[in-house]
């Protein structure tokens, strides 16, 4: 996560995103750095970050035009699979499992299935976040939305990135009851 990402624009130039800072850099400003690629518990065992998600569906690539530069910085290379995504997750009393994705660049769909394995004796209560399903990623809305029926989830908070197209076809098949749209300042009450 820490080499630099980018994205290839319609024109084919590449727009690079701000860099993450390197881990000296940031113990030198008094963070402690914890790299791992292994899921960890964390604030007194409370939320749950996962590890890699495995890319189990046949249709969800990741993010195309997604670049990283190379080990040695002098170029870029593709980079759709963003293996480095993670996800947090917490298990609310009486409910189940809320996961709290981030842009879902992995796939919601995988997102969830890798929920449900870590965690098989809790159900999925929720998921919220970004679902990935604008612009390039459209055309897997209506693979997306069959497979997050198996899921049965109580709550869905798409967020931006999951784009309007793709949270008409969620409000569509689950209603305005179970489907909520996330926004900056929305409070949920389970």
């Amino acid at each position: 996560m820490f080499r630099q990402r980018a994205l290839t624009l319609a024109s084919g130039a590449i727009l690079p995103i701000k860099a993450i800072p390197d881990p000296q850099l940031l113990g030198a400003l008094g963070a402690s750095v914890l790299s791992s690629d292994k899921p960890q518990l964390v604030l007194d065992d409370f939320f749950w970050i996962s590890g890699e998600i495995p890319r189990v569906t046949a249709y969800e690539k990741g993010f195309p035009g997604h670049l990283r530069r190379s080990s040695d910085g002098g170029t870029w290379e593709p980079d759709p699979l963003i293996m480095d995504e993670r996800f947090l997750a917490v298990h609310v009393l009486d409910r189940g499992l809320v996961v709290f994705t981030a842009c879902s660049h992995a796939g919601v769909v995988n997102v969830l299935t890798h929920a449900r394995e870590s965690f098989p004796s809790i159900p999925l209560y929720a998921v919220a976040g970004g679902f990935h399903l604008s612009a390039a990623n459209e055309k897997i809305i209506p693979e997306t939305v069959r497979d997050l029926a198996s899921f049965n989830l109580d709550v869905i908070a798409p967020g931006h990135c999951t784009g309007w197209r793709a949270t008409h076809a969620l409000v569509e098949k689950f209603g305005e009851n179970v489907v909520v749209p996330s926004a900056v300042g929305k409070t949920y009450t389970l």
